[in-house]
């Protein structure tokens, strides 16, 4: 039998939440605060938490000296494409592995996550010749394909974990219908899995969004997401604190705000298979 929990282990607890949420929260909230002082307000010590001279002058600096709507754009596109492209390859991956289980299916899902612990920066030269070989360097299509690649094995790994809750014997029953795999797929499998997918989609545009490193080092003006857009706030002068908190508040709002109200879905997604 459950244990009841007192008035004042609710109470502690409910504090306790609180306190790390605001922890966790802090320095974001900092960033924001820093985003409305002035250069030397923002180098200030001790520090001005919330009287201080508020001021905009940072945003319109930001909106004059970089295309804040063209990187947004291109953060779109590629977060979207390669989340959208890794859902096409993971989900016949994943059902394959799921539910046409071979000896070596454990191996591969091991392999996949193994690729995960590689430091990206192993990788850079060949990939990056690569890039100039064919053209991609600076291309929304290069940036799409190198972070459909690298977050795919999470893609594949969320997906079967989903996959493996759902009954086969309402596969078998479709497929006793005469369900073809394709039909199987999209008909039956696909509807039963949505709240899987939106949480795995969900999570993966998270992570391309803020993919920092491949961004960077890829790319330079037209295919440049938000992520250059924040760096290029950092120069040999040194560091504009308030300009680069403005800019980077710009740059996590669209995801931050998709974050808040997709917080169920996430939790969702980030917790499968946890509680049996």
């Amino acid at each position: 039998m459950a244990r009841k929990s007192t008035t004042q282990q609710v109470a502690i607890s409910t504090i306790g939440a609180w306190f790390f949420g605001f922890l966790i929260f802090f320095p974001i909230l900092w960033m924001v605060l820093a985003s409305f002082k002035t250069e030397l307000e923002a180098f200030a010590v001790p520090p001005s938490f919330l009287f201080f001279h508020w001021t905009t002058e940072n945003y319109a600096t930001v909106q004059e000296r970089s295309d804040y709507l063209l990187h947004a754009m291109n953060s779109i596109i590629i977060a979207g494409g390669s989340t959208l492209v890794a859902l096409l390859i993971a989900i016949p991956a994943a059902w394959s592995m799921a539910f046409s289980p071979t000896k070596r299916t454990k191996d591969i899902l091991l392999w996949m996550l193994s690729t995960k612990m590689m430091p990206p920066v192993g990788v850079l030269v060949p990939i990056y010749l690569i890039y100039k070989s064919f053209g991609l360097l600076d291309s929304r299509i290069g940036l799409v394909f190198i972070l459909c690649l690298g977050n795919l094995p999470i893609v594949i790994w969320m997906l079967f974990t989903y996959f493996k809750e759902i009954p086969r014997d309402i596969l078998e029953a479709a497929r006793m219908d005469g369900a073809t795999i394709g039909r199987e797929l999209v008909y039956v499998l696909t509807p039963m899995a949505i709240p899987g997918l939106a949480s795995t989609l969900l999570l993966n545009l998270i992570l391309a969004w803020n993919e920092a490193f491949w961004t960077l080092n890829l790319s330079t003006s037209n295919a440049a997401p938000l992520t250059t857009f924040i760096a290029s706030y950092s120069s040999p002068e040194g560091l504009f604190w308030a300009k680069l908190s403005a800019a980077s508040t710009l740059a996590i709002a669209p995801i931050l705000v998709l974050g808040w109200f997709s917080q169920k879905q996430l939790v969702r997604g980030l917790t499968f298979g946890a509680v049996k």
